[in-house]
């Protein structure tokens, strides 16, 4: 009798992203732990650091620090086993970071959940009527999901102070870091901006994803990874290049997800960018193709979803019929594909220490054709 049903399977080798990922999540948790030592002694509510730390390591997609960690190896660092541990530090910063713009990001957008828990402004709102406090509970959930916020941007300030990365360290990576969180800031004001002004602009809606999102997911990223390995001017400007571009196209699918997205895979409602009245680059190519062909019912019907009808089920059924039948969401892919090509070209010429450059090629692919 064969005995090969009961072999047992051989286990299967974690990917070096999936490395990478458990790397954070396990300086996240020993760097989350050190500050409730610390702090809440000192006068931090332990709820505070319990939420910001049940963020933290949900089940998030590590984006950020993956692309610092291949900018680091495309200038020559370390691999996993040798990286000394004031870079691993840096990349736990980047994802306090993304916790800080997430939780501003949900209140200034009305969201209900995120990384499928619900997001803090609406924890602590539910909170405070269950509770019955005084006062305005929305306006306390809000209050309160800003603090978190800034704490998480402080605690990533903290990380990379205390990381031990040193003088000559600090000054590398301090150029790409301060640059990200200003150019992340512009980003998110130009957005509410947009949405403020019923934005109907293709460039200023491009301008926006490249500042909130290109700059700061994957451009600076991968800057600052490399700047910590001392690469050169000219793997340094590839990478920017790179990264802008994949960047943009991450957004750009991002956009798609949030209309045609599977909120169980997402782990956001669908509808939500309609809901929120987000001026995307999608809805803008919308526009424009709506007034080349003369299709002024279906602008109206775009801007009455963007701007306060009842997103219902059957009124998102409506707008993707909409988008897909302007030619919108066909003009997307192929921008999407336009900018991956152009950010593979970024790479093709440049010197880059051992398997990076297959690994940025497969991160670009992964970015760019995401259902999450």
């Amino acid at each position: 009798m064969s005995l090969a049903h009961n072999a047992v399977p051989t286990p299967r080798t974690p990917s070096d992203d999936e490395r990478v990922r458990e790397v954070v999540r396990a300086g996240l948790e020993d760097f989350l732990a050190e500050r409730e030592r610390t702090d809440v002694p000192a006068g931090l509510d332990a709820g505070l650091v319990a939420e910001l730390s049940a963020l933290a390591l949900a089940d998030g997609k590590r984006i950020r620090p993956t692309f610092a960690w291949w900018g680091w190896r495309a200038a020559g660092g370390a691999d996993l086993d040798s990286a000394p541990a004031p870079v691993l530090r840096a990349l736990v910063a980047l994802e306090l970071l993304q916790c800080c713009a997430l939780v501003h990001d949900d209140v200034m957008d009305r969201s209900a959940t995120r990384r499928g828990r619900p997001t803090t402004h609406t924890t602590y709102a539910d909170r405070h009527r269950t509770r019955w406090w005084c006062g305005d509970a929305e306006r306390f959930g809000d209050s309160v999901a800003i603090v978190v916020g800034d704490l998480a941007l402080s605690w990533a300030d903290d990380a990379l102070v205390t990381s031990g990365l040193g003088a000559a360290g600090l000054t590398a990576l301090w150029e790409p870091w301060r640059a990200m969180r200003t150019e992340m800031m512009a980003g998110q004001y130009r957005d509410l901006l947009a949405s403020a002004r019923r934005e109907e602009s293709v460039p200023e809606t491009m301008t926006v994803a490249r500042l909130k999102t290109a700059a700061y997911t994957v451009e600076r990223p991968l800057h600052l990874g490399a700047a910590l390995a001392g690469a050169t001017p000219e793997l340094v400007d590839a990478l920017r290049a790179f990264g802008r571009d994949i960047g943009v196209a991450f957004q750009l699918r991002d956009d798609l997800l949030g209309v045609f997205g599977d909120e169980h895979v997402t782990g956001k409602p669908v509808g939500d960018d309609l809901r929120e009245g987000k001026r995307t680059p999608l809805v803008a190519i919308a526009f424009e193709l709506a007034a080349e062909a003369g299709r002024e019912d279906s602008a109206a019907l775009l801007r009455s979803a963007l701007d306060g009808a009842e997103i219902t089920p059957a009124l998102v059924e409506e707008v993707r019929a909409t988008l897909r039948d302007l030619g919108a969401v066909q003009a997307v892919e192929e921008r999407i594909t336009e900018l991956t090509g152009r950010a593979l070209s970024a790479l093709r010429d440049v010197d880059m220490s051992g398997d990076a450059r297959s690994h940025l090629l497969r991160l670009a692919t992964k970015a760019t054709t995401r259902r999450r």
